[in-house]
């Protein structure tokens, strides 16, 4: 039976959005443009908002919730890990570290790990790395690029200790670079002697179909292709805030004890909730959930550019990275004064559906790697209807 809120109990919630929106104003400082929505709890694929309003989630937090939200058996593991210990220093051993370094050496290649708590920090971990291995020669540059490979070239000099990038630029766009790219780069940085570094916090942990997203790119390509370290962080723990990186076995020993620490990196909850998480994906063949939904949203996708080619431009990625390019100058795009890609993401949150923009022009999805094809239909009927409002 459905119960219809009275106009008393709406003011209450929407008061509460209202409240939590002047704590913020008053308390945390402004560095995100954030949408006016609060959200309040959710379920597998679904959020709620603090007025009771329900969305489909196809933003994942940013590639990071890959089983959904408050999925059980995740639950489980955080409470019952936690009735042991949380926190202990790196002072330590831990089991739980040493096996989820385990699982990812098995899944990457021979190396070792170094556990952090984001991204940020793990890409803060290569950078020291590559001072380390540049530092007898006084080589303490890294370069990062979204260009092309000759740009790439011309930007070495002989500082340069290391390039780092994403195999798939996430926040211009979900852009795949090519398998000839990585493969020249990897040949480049063989003859400089620098190292390979890449970045697979987003693309990372089989959103990708691949357990990276490079390993995804370069599946049809020779085997044998190894970066000298990769960086870790998003699905990792499910949404559980932890980050790590992988160095190669000739580079996994340069930061040496007192080189590089984080304080909370590689907890035991961090490393049995990101355990449990792998343990999950691994066992209901979500990479290949992952491959068989992004293939069927994309096609979908397709479909809608041709049938509304002066809306839509493009879709590109791999999986469940998936980023669909709108027109600038489309006819319901025109003279607003936020970007097109801001103003889709608008209309998507009335239509109860949550996406993440990127770029000006491009709309991002990036669901839980569980995400179910009726799931997906819901998101798709709702994105074609907005497409059709904006001709």
């Amino acid at each position: 039976m459905k119960m219809e809120m009275s106009g008393d109990m709406k003011a209450v919630k929407i008061d509460r959005l209202s409240d939590i929106r002047k704590l913020f104003q008053r308390n945390v400082v402004p560095s995100y443009a954030r949408f006016d929505i609060a959200l309040d709890h959710g379920e597998g694929s679904y959020v709620t908002d603090v007025t009771g309003r329900r969305y489909l989630d196809l933003g994942g937090g940013i590639a990071v919730c890959a089983l959904g939200h408050a999925h059980p058996e995740m639950i489980d593991a955080l409470l019952e890990q936690s009735r042991k210990l949380v926190h202990v220093s790196n002072l330590y051993f831990s089991k739980p570290q040493a096996q989820l370094a385990e699982a990812l050496v098995r899944l990457i290649g021979p190396g070792r790990c170094f556990f952090c708590n984001s991204g940020a920090e793990a890409n803060q971990g290569l950078f020291k790395l590559a001072l380390k291995f540049g530092e007898s020669e006084r080589r303490n540059e890294v370069v990062t690029a979204i260009d092309d490979f000759e740009t790439m070239r011309a930007s070495i000099t002989p500082q340069t200790a290391a390039i780092l990038l994403e195999a798939t630029e996430s926040e211009i766009g979900n852009t795949p670079v090519s398998a000839e790219y990585l493969l020249a780069l990897r040949k480049l940085c063989d003859e400089r002697r620098i190292l390979l570094f890449l970045d697979e916090v987003q693309s990372g942990h089989f959103r990708t179909g691949r357990f990276q997203g490079w390993q995804r790119i370069l599946e049809n390509a020779p085997p044998g292709f190894l970066p000298d370290a990769v960086s870790m962080a998003g699905s990792l723990g499910g949404g559980f805030p932890i980050g790590a990186f992988w160095a190669s076995e000739p580079h996994a020993d340069l930061l040496s004890a007192g080189t590089n620490g984080s304080t909370f990196g590689g907890n035991p909850l961090g490393g049995a909730v990101a355990l449990k998480v792998l343990e999950i994906i691994e066992r209901d063949q979500l990479a290949d959930n992952a491959r068989e939904i992004g293939s069927f949203m994309t096609g979908e996708l397709q479909r809608l550019i041709r049938k509304f080619p002066s809306v839509l431009k493009d879709v590109r990625g791999f999986g469940l990275m998936i980023g669909l390019e709108f027109r600038a100058d489309a006819p319901g795009l025109r003279g607003g004064n936020k970007t097109p890609a801001i103003q889709v993401v608008h209309r998507l949150h009335e239509a109860g559906v949550l996406t993440v923009p990127a770029a000006g022009s491009v709309v991002r999805l990036l669901p839980a790697l569980n995400l179910t094809r009726p799931e997906a239909m819901e998101g798709l009927h709702a994105i074609e209807a907005v497409v059709a409002e904006l001709v």
